[in-house]
C-alpha cells in the first residue's frame, strides 16, 4: 500500500492494523499530552517528552513509535539506541527546539567560556550533546539550584529560563527562542478566562510569558498539570474548577478522564500544529513499514546521553 492509500481505510481498520502490528513487532506506542485524542486512545503510554522516552527504555520493546515531535523521538533513540525508534511524520517538527542550532550553540560557548549550558529537552540531539546538563519544565529550578553561583546559558526557551531565573535569582543568559502555543497567552486572555469562571484556579505552564506567569494560581508542567487535576476530591473544588493554560490536546484529555471537575481551556485556539501532524493513518503506516527511522550519529547520542544521564542524577 502507498502511504496515501491509508488515509482511505477507517479508524476502525486503522486501529486494528496497529494492534496486529504492535502485537508482531513488540511495539510500543508513545503519546505527548498533546496528540489528538484517538491517538491517545491506540496509546501504551501517556505522558510528556522525557517521561516517554523513559517509559520505552525501561520496557523491553524492540520498536518504539513515538507521537510526538521530532527532538521528543530524539530523546528516546537516545535513552535506547538499541531499539527501533519511529517517527510517522517528519514534518511533525518542534519551531521552539529549530530556534537554537548546534553552530550557533558552538559560538555562545566561546563568548560565555566559563558559563554552564543548561538545555531544556525541548532541544535537538546536536544541541543536546553540546550541553553540561539538560532540564524539563518541571525541574528546571532543581537543576540551575545545583549549579550553585556559576553563570548559566538557558536554551532554548527565554520564558521557561525567565521563570528559572525569577525562582532560583541565578545569573542567566537566555536564548532568544519560545514555544508559539504558550508565548501567544497574554493577560487579555487571563482577565478573559477569570471574568467567565472568577472562582476557577487558574494553573498555567511556564513556557508561558511571564506577565501571565505572574497572574497564575499556579505553574505546572503538563504532567504537573494532569497530576493537580487527580488529586481534587473536594466536590466544591470540582465545581470551582481549573483554568488550564496549556496546548488544548491536555485539556481535552483532563475533560474526557475527569468529567466531574470544570475544566477550562485559557485560549481555546492554543493548538500545536506540529503535534497534530501525527494521525492514525500516519502511526498505521509508520509502524507496518517502520518509517521514520531516527538515526543519530553515536557520538551525539553519547554526548546527549551524558547531558540527560547528569540531569537524571539531580
Amino acid at each position: 500500500m502507498n502511504r496515501e492509500d491509508y488515509a482511505k481505510l477507517s479508524n476502525e481498520e486503522l486501529i486494528a492494523r496497529i494492534d496486529a502490528a504492535r502485537q508482531e513487532k513488540n511495539a510500543i506506542i508513545l503519546a505527548h499530552n498533546y496528540q489528538t485524542l484517538n491517538i491517545q486512545h491506540i496509546a501504551d503510554f501517556m505522558g510528556d517528552s522525557l517521561e516517554l522516552a523513559r517509559k520505552a527504555a525501561q520496557t523491553d520493546a524492540d520498536m518504539v513509535v513515538f507521537c510526538g515531535v521530532d527532538f521528543m523521538a530524539e530523546s528516546a533513540k537516545i535513552l535506547s539506541p538499541d531499539k527501533t525508534v519511529l517517527l510517522p511524520d517528519l514534518d511533525a517538527s518542534c519551531p521552539m527546539a529549530q530556534m537554537a542550532d548546534a553552530v550557533s550553540l558552538a559560538e555562545m560557548k566561546r563568548t560565555h567560556p566559563d558559563a554552564a549550558i543548561v538545555s531544556y529537552v525541548n532541544s535537538t540531539a546536536e544541541v543536546k550533546a553540546l550541553t553540561d546538563v539538560c532540564c524539563t519544565s518541571s525541574n528546571s529550578i532543581r537543576v540551575v539550584k545545583s549549579l550553585g553561583g556559576q553563570e548559566i546559558v538557558f536554551l532554548p526557551d527565554r520564558n521557561l529560563a525567565a521563570y528559572t531565573q525569577k525562582e532560583t535569582g541565578a545569573d542567566i543568559t537566555p536564548w532568544d527562542g519560545y514555544c508559539f502555543v504558550h508565548n501567544t497567552f497574554n493577560i487579555h486572555d487571563v482577565r478573559r478566562a477569570k471574568e467567565a469562571n472568577p472562582d476557577a484556579v487558574l494553573i498555567v505552564h511556564p513556557e508561558c510569558p511571564p506577565e501571565v506567569i505572574e497572574l497564575a494560581d499556579k505553574v505546572f508542567s503538563t504532567s504537573g498539570m494532569a497530576k493537580y487535576v487527580d488529586g481534587i476530591t473536594d466536590p466544591g473544588e470540582k465545581k470551582r474548577g481549573v483554568i488550564i493554560g496549556t496546548e488544548i490536546g491536555l485539556v481535552e484529555q483532563l475533560i474526557e478522564r475527569y468529567p466531574d471537575v470544570k475544566i477550562r481551556p485559557l485560549h481555546d485556539m492554543a493548538v500545536c500544529g506540529a503535534m497534530k501532524q501525527i494521525t492514525l493513518d500516519k502511526v498505521c503506516w509508520s509502524i507496518e513499514t517502520e518509517n521514520y527511522k531516527i538515526k543519530l550519529p553515536a557520538d551525539v547520542i553519547e554526548k546527549a546521553r551524558a547531558s540527560l544521564e547528569r540531569m537524571l542524577s539531580i
